[in-house]
């Protein structure tokens, strides 16, 4: 199976790149979906798609010290201006989703991406 990318993940969850567009041909190679900044610093790796309602600049923090794949936000959420600029700069991307947190996994999950 072809591996995914996080512009191909965006277009099965109807997303949004709202960031990071310079790393939309990530591999995503693992998922979670948590709002627990230290539990995904402990277990999420390099490749992972992670879900977060969470749209504070901590997040890309950690996205970028893990080399996370992408960071979507459910619902619609958004992050504000100054966190979109961060990830950005620091070659993360972010994608927003109308779907809900649940969806998106079973999404992921379908598409032959695993759990973290």
């Amino acid at each position: 199976m072809k591996p995914l990318t996080v512009e191909e993940l965006t277009q099965k969850i109807d997303g949004r790149l709202c960031a990071g567009q310079g790393a939309a041909q990530r591999e995503v190679r693992s998922g979670c979906v948590c709002d627990l900044l230290s539990w995904v610093m402990a277990r999420a790796k390099k490749g992972t798609a992670w879900v977060t309602v969470q749209t504070h600049m901590n997040v890309v923090a950690v996205a970028e010290l893990l080399e996370i794949a992408c960071v979507i936000f459910p619902d619609g959420m958004e992050a504000d201006a100054a966190v979109l600029s961060k990830a950005d700069e620091t070659g993360v991307p972010v994608v927003s989703s109308p779907k809900n947190a649940f969806d998106i996994a079973g999404i992921i999950h379908a598409a032959g991406v695993r759990g973290v």
